[in-house]
């Protein structure tokens, strides 16, 4: 692994096999795809060009993987208790998906998480976003921290550990912070509550990030891990057409925190975002995310239409 998380071409010296969009979409033929048109439109985030074929072809046959792997884990914990000689209820699958701002890691868990509702074994499959676990903009600002809002530093990383690691200990009740991105900060005496799911996806920028000396971090408790990938002058392109769409749509609210936007020209606000990517998310880009690429189990790797060309999964 190099210092940016680069990944080997597929090759006896890599961890990683690399197949093709057509050759994975063959893997997983018969599996049913249980999605419409009227799905993706609820599904797709702004400015992902998501369509039924890409659904049938990258992430039915993903969920079919995915639901071996929650298949085996219970195997294994039947086994276990076994060996044992206990009797305890399996723990929740939990799987994490990270990348970049504007590169479609959303989309990606909201489609996941409605296919692997439909498999029988796993009906109750939740979702939780690491925006939550963001310091709010109060102690962003007392902490001179809110240019560097999405950096690693800037979430509070022992409650977002605490959440998971109860989730994953089979505990009744997780709660979670509740993040507006209206207002662009956390709703106090609001929260999301997981009651103890088949499968839990927690997704964010950072959720891949290696733990500190001596210490646990969010990625030791994942049983499966996805990074959405991209080059890098994609994902600023991506990030500058969402931002004019935004600009346009929910900018406008009188409630948004970014109301001050809505007014400008196309150029002042592509000036603005092409402002905000060089200052914040590319340097957080090329320093906190890409590193842990290599890290991930399984690797999306998008074209520049937003479209995913090949898949890489970690050899077994």
């Amino acid at each position: 692994m190099s210092a940016t998380g680069q990944i080997p071409r597929s090759g006896g010296d890599s961890p990683f096999v690399e197949i093709l969009r057509q050759d994975w979409a063959d893997l997983a033929p018969s599996t049913p795809m249980s999605l419409d048109e009227s799905d993706l439109i609820r599904l797709r985030g702004l400015g992902d060009h998501l369509d039924l074929d890409e659904v049938r072809d990258v992430y039915v046959p993903l969920s079919r993987l995915i639901n071996l792997y929650v298949s085996n884990a219970r195997s294994l914990h039947r086994a276990t208790s076994g060996f044992l000689g206990e009797r305890s209820a399996s723990t929740p699958f939990v799987i994490g998906v990270a990348g970049s701002v504007a590169v479609g890691k959303s989309t990606v868990s909201r489609l996941l998480r409605e296919l692997l509702r439909r498999w029988e074994d796993t009906p109750r499959v939740e979702l939780v976003t690491t925006d939550g676990f963001l310091y709010p903009n109060a102690e962003l600002e007392r902490r001179g921290l809110m240019e560097r809002k999405g950096f690693p530093e800037s979430y509070d990383q022992r409650a977002l550990l605490r959440f998971i690691t109860k989730v994953k200990s089979g505990a009744a009740e997780a709660r979670a912070p509740f993040y507006s991105h209206l207002s662009y900060d956390i709703v106090p005496d609001a929260e999301i509550v997981v009651n103890r799911p088949d499968v839990l996806i927690v997704e964010g920028l950072n959720v891949l990030q290696p733990p500190r000396a001596h210490s646990l971090a969010v990625s030791d408790m994942f049983d499966f891990s996805i990074y959405v990938d991209a080059r890098s002058e994609d994902i600023a392109r991506w990030y500058e057409q969402r931002f004019l769409s935004l600009q346009r749509g929910a900018f406008t609210n009188p409630r948004s925190y970014f109301r001050r936007f809505a007014d400008l020209s196309t150029d002042e606000a592509l000036e603005h975002a092409r402002s905000i990517w060089s200052r914040i998310n590319g340097p957080n880009l090329r320093e906190n995310v890409m590193p842990t690429r290599s890290r991930a189990q399984l690797v999306l790797r998008k074209a520049s239409d937003h479209t995913v060309r090949s898949v890489l999964l970690r050899k077994v």
